[in-house]
């Protein structure tokens, strides 16, 4: 059972000495002497307290304000002699007795006028439930042992209410915390959605993209028409190396399920192209040309074969790798075939297409160079944060292309071209 024996400074120094004529130490009452008149009355006054020390005027109001309780919980009254228990281990066993047979309900008593024996006791309330009950009853300022009992039936009733109010308060909270959660979840969820729906509208664009590089490198080795049994082992095996890539770019572009895998492709169709290129040149008896970076402009166009100086758009002139076609173009001051890529029905240069296009380029050039490349330019600052922070498997990139230059000076490209700022 749940009891609480409470030693509150609760009354003041007038209290009424209704223990005046205290009981025999050796006659404890029994518990169901009072179990008939708690039942029936909702008071017991133990026949120790004399009439004179607790009129029959003050138990009947007792009783009746205990009857007319506005609570759910009954209230019940008890006032014990002085002498009743020795202490509050006998009172306990008593009023554990008593509340078997009564039933639930708030039990409030004093045994004596001291003050200090003023009890509030219950089968079924908490310890903090029963604490608010006493401190309902000390607001009230009783002056004698009648008037703190009279307090306790709306103490109850006011406890209940401060509980039902904070059931209420507790409610509301949840059901707030719970539109909040549903709020936000649906938030999340929503976002979700539109990451996922612009991360497949980037996936197809760039899928695009390197299906037409993927078509032009194939396009290119079918038109070598190449007799593999009338040339030598070394023209074999470059053109060899070069359908290897193609295939490889091929199988993998079908199996691509994030915008980062498209690095497989681009690294692939560079190695192809190379190849493709040294077959040619075993082919006419021309020296083997450099194992070099793309063209900037349009990797489509193959091996670089010289750096130029360029400048895009309100940028500063860079040396960047061009072929031969491109080279001729910057030199005499017209347009190089910039490679075009569609982005939300736009044609716009692939460098200028987005931070979603750096696995694109960074398979073509590796990850140091892109690094200088990007960051300057149009792309716009969110490609420097984005490939510093690893996105699109940004930090897998590059991989040993830190040094992206053959056997000439473009091995620096990287590290030299201050690209920030927009000075590219």
């Amino acid at each position: 059972m749940l009891r609480r024996l409470v030693v509150p400074a609760l009354l003041t120094a007038g209290l009424t000495a209704f223990a005046a004529a205290p009981a025999a130490a050796d006659t404890a009452p029994a518990p169901q002497d009072a179990v008939g008149d708690l039942k029936s009355d909702h008071i017991y006054v133990h026949d120790g307290i004399t009439e004179e020390a607790v009129p029959g005027a003050v138990r009947d109001r007792l009783g009746e304000a205990a009857q007319e309780t506005e609570s759910d919980s009954p209230v019940y009254l008890i006032m014990l002699p002085q002498e009743s228990f020795g202490s509050k281990m006998e009172l306990d066993a008593y009023m554990d007795g008593v509340m078997d047979d009564v039933g639930d309900g708030v039990y409030a008593g004093f045994m004596g006028s001291d003050a200090n024996n003023f009890f509030v006791d219950s089968p079924n309330l908490e310890d903090s439930e029963l604490a608010q009950i006493e401190q309902n009853v000390a607001a009230a300022n009783p002056t004698t042992e009648a008037d703190a009992l009279a307090a306790v039936p709306e103490a109850v009733a006011d406890q209940e209410s401060a509980d039902a109010a904070s059931g209420v308060f507790g409610i509301a909270l949840l059901a707030i915390l719970g539109l909040v959660v549903v709020g936000g979840g649906f938030y999340l969820v929503n976002a979700r959605k539109k990451r996922e729906a612009e991360k497949a509208k980037q996936l197809a664009e760039i899928k695009q993209m390197a299906q037409e590089d993927v078509v032009r490198l194939g396009e290119d080795i079918a038109r070598l028409e190449i007799d593999l049994h009338a040339v030598d082992d070394a023209t074999r095996t470059d053109y060899s190396h070069a359908m290897d890539s193609y295939d490889r770019a091929k199988a993998t572009l079908d199996g691509i399920r994030e915008p980062q895998d498209i690095q497989q492709v681009t690294t692939a169709l560079e190695d192809g192209r190379y190849y493709m290129t040294a077959t040619r040149a075993r082919l006419s008896g021309d020296p083997l040309p450099d194992r070099r970076k793309p063209c900037f402009f349009n990797p489509q166009h193959g091996p670089s074969t010289q750096d130029v100086q360029w400048a895009p758009p309100s940028g500063a002139p860079r040396a960047v790798p061009a072929c031969q076609d491109c080279t001729r173009a910057v030199l005499s001051g017209r347009d190089p075939d910039v490679r075009l890529v569609e982005v939300d029905g736009e044609r716009r240069p692939y460098y200028d297409a987005g931070p979603a296009y750096a696995p694109y380029a960074g398979g073509y050039f590796g990850m140091s160079m892109m690094m200088g490349m990007f960051s300057g330019m149009m792309m716009g600052s969110m490609m420097g944060s984005m490939m510093g922070a690893g996105m699109m498997g940004a930090g897998d990139m590059g991989g040993d292309m830190g040094d992206v230059g053959g056997g000439d000076d473009f091995g620096d490209f990287g590290g030299d071209m201050d690209f920030g700022g927009f000075d590219f």
